[in-house]
């Protein structure tokens, strides 16, 4: 009995010991990243002209993108994330690499044209950090009266001391559920 008692002691502590060692952290890749496509300088110089760049190079008739000139405003290891509700009605996301994203959405912007545009935004800025909360509004031609969906896109970005890039993409667009909000409608800063 007491033989029982010591070994199950013995496994408890070798079980609560095992469950405090902290996981490590994997090892970074040793594989290279993909080299970033050289920015124009105008695209990005400040805030507003790479958040414009990104609006930009995305919006067109049917047809190929820039996809150079999208990957260059992006930093190494960025992502891209939508968010919304899905057919089951959980809400859930998708990470996407740059390429990701090139792959998914080249492949919609060949069969039809789709114009996106800001609406509204608001900044919150820290030394080399910025977040800006970009009301975006999309349509499939520039002059069509209404778009087809709106929502927010939430983009992080970061001045290395030469250029602004971008961190983060993640948006979400409206629904019956989320409508956008009049704070979001307007121009704080």
């Amino acid at each position: 009995m007491k033989l029982l008692l010591m070994i199950a002691v013995t496994i408890a502590f070798a079980t609560a010991a095992h469950a405090q060692t902290p996981t490590p952290t994997p090892p970074a890749s040793t594989m290279p990243a993909p080299a970033t496509p050289p920015a124009n300088p105008a695209d990005v110089a400040t805030m507003d002209s790479i958040v414009a760049a990104v609006y930009d190079v995305i919006s067109g008739p049917a047809g190929k993108r820039d996809w150079d000139r999208f990957r260059s405003l992006f930093i190494p290891g960025a992502r891209l994330i939508p968010t919304g509700a899905r057919p089951t009605g959980e809400v859930g996301s998708r990470v996407l690499t740059v390429e990701d994203y090139v792959q998914r959405a080249g492949a919609a912007f060949e069969k039809q044209g789709f114009f996106e545009r800001e609406a509204s935004r608001r900044l919150e800025r820290f030394g080399n950090i910025a977040h800006i909360f970009s009301t975006y509004e999309s349509r499939h031609a520039k002059d069509d009266p209404k778009p087809f969906q709106r929502g927010i896109n939430s983009i992080q970005l970061m001045n290395d001391g030469k250029r602004w890039w971008v961190v983060t993409i993640f948006w979400q667009g409206e629904d019956e559920k989320n409508p956008l909000p009049a704070e979001y409608l307007r121009t704080r800063n």
